[in-house]
């Protein structure tokens, strides 16, 4: 008998909906406070995630939920990255 791996679940903090973890995209913010997007999803530091999706990554730039998950205050050039990286393809 094969053994089947448990797929790690993780949570989108705009939707609160549970994914595979290879479907959404970590930011993190490390020791030092920098911020960034972890397209590896295994940067140190703690992480936040989110769904694949230009909408959701907009509900979040207005509402600031990703901010106050990771207690800092994320610049909108974040926001625009993944926006960026979302529209060519890249994650």
């Amino acid at each position: 008998m094969t053994k089947t791996r448990k797929v790690p679940l993780r949570k989108c903090v705009i939707t609160q909906e549970r994914h595979p973890k290879k479907d959404l995209i970590r930011i993190v913010k490390n020791k030092e406070g920098e911020i960034f997007i972890d397209p590896t999803g295994k940067q140190n530091g703690r992480g936040a995630y989110l769904q694949r999706s230009i909408p959701i990554v907009k509900r979040a730039m207005q509402t600031k939920r990703l901010a106050k998950h990771l207690e800092t205050t994320i610049p909108d050039e974040i926001y625009l990255e993944l926006i960026r990286m979302l529209e060519d393809g890249e994650l």
